[in-house]
């Protein structure tokens, strides 16, 4: 499997912004890429689908809570997925996950069994 390393987390401001990038490494093909997401899992709550890019890069969405303020976006030159984060919130407070498959799933992308590699996250923090 994949190599997902994430960085780019910390402490911000509500109303601040972050940018959080996950490194690919190991792989031995690009195809890892067709599907590739970030999760988040808040203290003492179950982790949840923030974003996704999907079908090499072809469509993107986004969990309701944060659409309109992140956006998710790859560099596939240097094997790079990036989540750009604006406007924060209390709210978005968590460890950030970012996950990747390269296998067809029939349902939802936030359904998080179907990620064969995972990272082990980077920790946002905002505070009001």
């Amino acid at each position: 499997q994949v190599q997902l390393v994430e960085s780019g987390g910390g402490s911000v401001q509500a109303g601040g912004s972050l940018r959080l990038s996950c490194v690919a490494s190991r792989y031995p093909n690009s195809s890892y890429r067709y599907k590739m997401a970030w999760f988040r899992q808040a203290l003492g709550k179950e982790r949840e689908g923030v974003a996704a890019i999907l079908r090499y890069g072809g469509i993107t969405d986004y969990a309701d809570s944060v659409r309109g303020r992140f956006t998710i976006s790859q560099d596939n030159a240097k094997n790079t997925l990036y989540l750009q984060m604006n406007s924060l919130k209390p709210e978005d407070t968590a460890m950030y996950y970012c996950a990747a498959d390269n296998r067809y799933y029939s349902g939802s992308w936030s359904d998080e069994q179907q990620y064969g590699s995972w990272g082990q996250g980077t920790q946002v923090t905002v505070s009001s």
